[in-house]
């Protein structure tokens, strides 16, 4: 079974948070200043991974129509989010709780700039495939090492 690949934008695609002059001037046309930030080197090495990308994001839908075209992706999979539930456990992120069901006990890797260890635990209890929740440093996005992290572990659950 692939497993799935959720991606996560702001951070991970689009960086932020970096010392003034790190990243790429922004298009004055552009009504989003970070897409200057977009390399379109991802979409590549997204694309070669061996899973099945699917967006996680509160970009959702316009993440195809915006994203997915300066990537080179096809149109992907959305996760389209629940209304707040006010009993999530407290340090977890909002989302970690309905990837889980989008998951469906399929294995997942999921990259974002917010995951914390309490994510980790309440997926490990809660689901029953194997998942790899790896946090990314949203200064600098998505990086070689994070790709290679990423190959190693979707390459073992393919085994």
């Amino acid at each position: 079974m692939t497993a799935l690949l959720f991606l996560d934008v702001d951070g991970p695609l689009l960086p932020f948070g970096g010392p003034p002059g790190q990243y790429p001037a922004a298009d004055p046309g552009d009504p989003n200043p970070l897409l200057a930030r977009l390399d379109p080197g991802h979409g590549p090495r997204l694309r070669a991974l061996p899973a099945a990308l699917v967006w996680a994001t509160t970009w959702e839908d316009q993440a195809n129509e915006v994203l997915a075209p300066r990537l080179g992706l096809p149109r992907l999979p959305v996760v389209h989010w629940p209304e707040e539930d006010e009993d999530e456990p407290i340090g977890q992120h909002w989302k970690t709780g309905p990837l889980v069901g989008w998951a469906a006990g399929r294995p997942f890797a999921w990259v974002d700039d917010e995951l914390t260890d309490a994510d980790r635990r309440w997926v490990a209890q809660h689901h029953p495939a194997p998942a790899l929740l790896h946090r990314i440093d949203a200064r600098y996005g998505l990086r070689p090492d994070d790709y290679a992290i990423l190959t190693a572990w979707l390459t073992r659950c393919q085994a």
